[in-house]
């Protein structure tokens, strides 16, 4: 009896050792945690934003009126007897 308590207090202080300070420790543990929440953020942002990916190729694959607005926005094309006016502001001259 006179053993085992010195033994089993070292073992047990080798064992804290590792659990505070060793490979896969608390501190590791803790990052780790930090870590996986930042990139289920990031997940979360990219499949909102594949959602609404895959709200434009519905939209894109469904209907004309899409395709036209994109034509239109992207591309600068007009319809066949439609008349396209192009506006230009007048900038101030400076002063000399």
């Amino acid at each position: 009896m006179r053993f085992v308590t010195p033994i089993l207090l070292i073992l047990f202080l080798l064992l804290q050792y590792r659990l505070w300070f060793g490979r896969n420790s608390m501190p590791d543990y803790v990052v780790l945690k930090e870590r996986v929440a930042e990139q289920q953020i990031t997940n979360e942002k990219l499949q909102r934003r594949n959602a609404l990916l895959y709200e434009e190729i519905d939209d894109l694959k469904s209907g004309l009126d899409a395709v036209e607005e994109r034509a239109r926005n992207e591309l600068g094309l007009i319809k066949q007897d439609e008349v396209f006016y192009q506006t230009y502001q007048d900038l101030e001259e400076p002063d000399s």
